[in-house]
């Protein structure tokens, strides 16, 4: 530390240091309230320096050997002189070599580190997020570094990871960790809660920056831990859920494409089927069907039930869920669908209308549309496949499917800036905030794909038009669409059960078992796999 001090007295003072310059800058060093930086800054713009009288071509000259420990090339002189003579400030031009590879190579050199924010997610989404933070915000930028560990939730490595990592704590343990809904609560309100801050205890005003952001309700609730009430976690993408449809079809069977009919059609708000599978037979009745699959209508399903799987312990089959049994086997039974399961090629291709039977829509939130079916609809813009021969309506029974939630772990040593960035991310409703750009498609800095946010607020005044909605406002219908969605329904076992259940459905509907022994035969996955009583 002595020895990186002493090289900015060389190079800006010409000198060396006296003790208690020395003194000065070693424990702010030590005690991290300077960052290399600002120790550097100091130097060159102190007084003694600054008297110097220093010439353009002497003052980027000493930058070279301060900030990169060379002798300025030819090139990089030229390009420099050239701009302090065109007006750019020599802070300008500092705070350029300040961030150089350069600089962090020589400060690293001397045992200096920024202070190190660990992130963890199974995506590169957040940490993106967080690396476009500290791009736009230098002064954050040269007090930390961001360490990021990426791994994927394929073959279910990325929770064991996750879980040994927040065990073992220490420098290494995770600052932020990221959970998304199929497993979020077991981090939010489950046996790994306690591992998580509450945003309140990291600084954050959490319950007013709520409020003035209109943060959709699920998303508060998942991220909401039951033992304290506190919000450990929030998401930034909004997941609720709306029926997305093709226009064409829609004025084929019923002479309009308007949201408002369609929406009508299939019992928009009702929270029930009924006018749903009406519809279905005036579809069929044309050649179409209403759906790709049953899993069009199963997170529909899912989430719009009154109680989760798991109720006191105990498996728990609330009797909307188990209708799905029921509702699986009309739209099999009855031809309205092409029977393909969700994820498959048949799926994809029903969204180009290539499937067995052309269908009417999916049940999805944005995401699905922007990342599913956009690049499944064969074509790049309208006219092309069924790209811009879709919209949205409000759907039968209010769902979400999806998302991320981000938290905190309650031991970071970093809480100001761990706060700043969860804010940022999460709660922040301004045009500055993450929330705003990935809702107009700007947050990388370029025009990229629009997508629904956590924020009511943002939403409101951003522009949801898209060409492949037709050039429909989408956030006109997923807005409601997010106050609708539940998100007190779920447990830390919902992934797995949920595969039990569909796989018991599928062996119902097509005549391999009775109702009966599909109930029975999901009964005895749960009770052999997982720790909950069953009640057989």
């Amino acid at each position: 530390v002595t020895d990186f001090v002493n090289r900015n007295y060389l190079y800006a003072l010409e000198r060396k240091g006296e003790s208690g310059g020395l003194n000065y800058y070693c424990q702010n060093l030590l005690e991290k309230t300077l960052t290399p930086q600002q120790v550097a800054h100091g130097f060159v713009f102190s007084p003694e320096c600054v008297n110097r009288g220093l010439s353009d071509r002497d003052f980027i000259a000493m930058l070279y050997h301060l900030y990169m420990g060379r002798e300025a090339d030819e090139g990089g002189m030229n390009y420099y002189l050239n701009a302090l003579s065109s007006g750019t400030t020599r802070e300008t031009v500092e705070a350029g070599f300040a961030r150089s590879q350069e600089f962090k190579d020589i400060v690293i050199s001397y045992g200096l580190y920024s202070i190190p924010i660990h992130v963890m997610s199974f995506t590169d989404e957040v940490p993106n997020m967080i690396n476009r933070y500290v791009e736009t915000h230098p002064d954050f930028a040269d007090k930390y570094e961001i360490k990021t560990t990426i791994i994927a939730t394929t073959d279910g490595l990325y929770m064991p990871a996750l879980d040994q990592a927040l065990a073992q704590g220490g420098a290494d343990a995770p600052d932020i960790y990221c959970a998304e809904a199929a497993f979020v609560l077991k981090y939010s309100q489950g046996v790994a809660s306690h591992y998580a801050a509450a945003y309140r205890d990291l600084g954050i005003d959490v319950d007013a920056m709520i409020k003035d952001a209109d943060i959709a309700r699920y998303s508060v609730d998942i991220g909401t831990r039951p033992s304290d009430g506190a919000v450990v976690g929030l998401g930034y993408q909004a997941t609720g859920g709306a029926f997305i449809y093709r226009r064409s079809i829609a004025k084929d069977v019923w002479g309009s494409d308007d949201p408002e009919v369609v929406g009508e059609k299939i019992g928009a708000g009702s929270q029930n089927w009924d006018k749903f599978f009406e519809a279905a037979e005036e579809l069929k009745a044309k050649g179409y069907a209403i759906v790709s699959g049953d899993g069009d209508i199963w997170h529909a399903i899912e989430n719009s039930s009154d109680a989760g799987w798991i109720v006191d312990g105990k498996l728990n089959i609330d009797p909307k869920r188990e209708a799905f049994l029921d509702l699986s086997k009309q739209l099999k039974d009855n031809g309205y669908h092409n029977d393909t399961q969700d994820w498959t090629e048949a799926w994809y291709a029903d969204m180009q209308g290539a499937g067995d039977k052309e269908v009417l829509g999916f049940y999805g939130p944005a995401w699905l549309i922007n990342y599913v079916m956009a690049g499944n609809s064969g074509g790049e813009k309208p006219g092309e496949g069924t790209y811009g021969d879709w919209a949205v309506c409000a759907p039968n029974v209010g769902f979400f499917w999806g998302g991320t939630w981000v938290l905190a772990n309650k031991d970071t040593k970093n809480a100001d800036a761990v706060a700043e960035l969860i804010k940022w991310i999460t709660l922040d409703a301004s045009e500055d905030g993450l929330q705003y750009g990935w809702a107009n498609g700007t947050w990388s800095g370029e025009q990229g794909t629009k997508d629904t946010v956590a924020s009511g607020t943002v939403m409101a005044k951003s522009n949801g038009e898209l060409d492949f909605l037709g050039g429909q406002n989408m956030f006109d219908v997923f807005v409601p669409a997010n106050a609708y969605a539940n998100g007190t329904n779920l447990t830390q076992y919902d992934e797995t059960i949920n595969t039990y259940f569909r796989d018991a459905v599928r062996q119902y509907t097509s005549g391999e078992l009775s109702r009966e022994d599909a109930l029975t035969a999901f009964k005895t996955n749960v009770a052999d796999n997982l720790d909950v009583e069953v009640d057989f």
